[in-house]
């Protein structure tokens, strides 16, 4: 049975020991989607450092129907928090590709993330922080992110726990319920997370903690996935010469 509150007392010690050992004066910077993920991401954060030491990024692609979302998180921690808009750095770069190159979708649709990331860390850099990464476990484990876009970080607060298990936790700190069952959508192609992968994330995560699911087809979806996926978690390879 998961134990909300040991697990969460565990990570915040986690945070603060990983600021300890890289960066005491630090502070935890979190891109904010108004998401259920960089929500409890930031309140653990909170807990850890203090509401002083955590800056909230909002980074919209032009006009973003849910911002609402980011600045109630923002405004219930009681963080400082910046808005940078991404839309017309992103439509430069898609300006400036040769007219023989034409992106693709799937192209077009990582852009915006990988713009997100390198926002997070030219605020990381000018205000003395390290950037909080935001994957839950559920979403790595099927590849549900975006490479050197959302996938990467200085530090990984909920890379081990799934979505159910995040919820808990959510709760357990007290964030509003609509933060905390906000149906996540991946805010690049307009349909939800689950839409896309084809599955729930409660039979996902049934599955990975338990290796037990009830339709054949679903299981091998997502072992599919996550086969597919496994590159993104780990380290790039590299040659080693024999010298």
């Amino acid at each position: 049975m998961f134990d909300v509150k040991r697990v969460t007392d565990d990570c915040i010690q986690w945070i603060r020991d990983f600021f300890k050992d890289n960066g005491p004066d630090c502070n935890a910077v979190v891109g904010i989607s108004g998401g259920k993920d960089s929500s409890i991401a930031a309140a653990l954060c909170v807990k850890a450092l203090g509401k002083e030491r955590v800056i909230g990024v909002l980074m919209p692609q032009g006009e973003q129907h849910d911002i609402d979302m980011a600045y109630l998180l923002v405004n219930h921690l009681g963080i400082k928090r910046y808005e940078v808009n991404i839309k017309e750095t992103v439509a430069s770069i898609l300006k400036a590709f040769p007219k023989e190159l034409a992106p693709t979708p799937q192209t077009v649709q990582n852009i915006p993330p990988r713009i997100r990331m390198t926002t997070l860390y030219a605020v990381s850099q000018s205000m003395n922080g390290r950037v909080c990464n935001t994957c839950n476990l559920s979403e790595d484990w099927v590849g549900y992110s975006t490479r050197y876009g959302d996938s990467v970080g200085d530090f990984s607060p909920l890379s081990h726990l799934t979505v159910t298990e995040l919820k808990q936790i959510g709760h357990y700190l007290g964030l509003p319920k609509e933060l905390v069952e906000k149906t996540p959508i991946d805010g690049l192609c307009g349909k939800t997370d689950e839409e896309n992968l084809g599955f729930t994330y409660a039979e996902l995560d049934h599955y990975i903690r338990t290796g037990e699911i009830d339709n054949p087809n679903t299981k091998a979806l997502i072992d599919k996935k996550h086969q597919a996926n496994l590159f993104k978690l780990e380290l790039m390879p590299s040659f080693q010469p024999n010298l």
